[in-house]
């Protein structure tokens, strides 16, 4: 990871998130449970989101199972595009956690820490070609008014070479981030480490 960035904010450190509710007991979870956090997250046990969301393994499990799914498919959309729109979608909903770790990811995968100052700054203005463009502007669409969302945006993103199944991951990565999002928005809260 590049320099620490912070703006408007949002960071690139890595962040905690702290339930409001209270969270499975890792020493005290059945063992469906355990099965669960052991299927969605290399840290589930020791993060209090899935500590939390875990008290529902069967809707975790579906969770786990469909995030993965979107965001590591090994084809289709390349992953710095995924993290780009996930990124722009946390950065307008204001989940400062998530697009923490999604502002990392981002920058791991493209070298492209200018970018992700830039989207914490303002996504309407981040884009440095026109590829971002197309895929900030999808982002920001369907998440402030996904009722808008018509052919053009689809259009500027096959104009930038991407076929129907690229499209469709990124309108997939978008449309979890608004629930990641609200999950995280409304179940606690994030933590800084340093």
């Amino acid at each position: 990871m590049s320099d620490v960035i912070k703006v408007n904010g949002f960071t690139n450190e890595s962040l905690e998130w702290k339930a409001w509710l209270d969270v499975v007991k890792v020493e005290q979870a059945t063992p469906e449970q355990i099965a669960v956090l052991e299927a969605s997250h290399p840290q589930a046990k020791t993060s209090d989101y899935y500590l939390l969301l875990v008290h529902q393994p069967e809707i975790l499990n579906h969770r786990s199972h469909t995030y993965n799914a979107i965001m590591y498919a090994p084809r289709g959309l390349n992953r710095a595009d995924r993290e780009l729109g996930a990124l722009t979608v946390s950065q307008i909903n204001g989940c400062v956690y998530c697009a923490s770790v999604h502002a990392q990811r981002f920058e791991q995968l493209s070298k492209r820490a200018d970018m992700v100052e830039a989207v914490f700054a303002d996504p309407a203005t981040a884009a440095q070609t026109s590829r971002d463009k197309a895929i900030i502007e999808l982002a920001t669409s369907l998440t402030k008014q996904p009722d808008h969302l018509d052919d053009a945006y689809i259009q500027a993103l096959k104009d930038e070479g991407m076929d129907d199944v690229e499209i469709l991951d990124l309108i997939h990565s978008v449309a979890i981030f608004g629930w990641a999002n609200r999950l995280m928005l409304n179940l606690g809260e994030p933590v800084y480490t340093n």
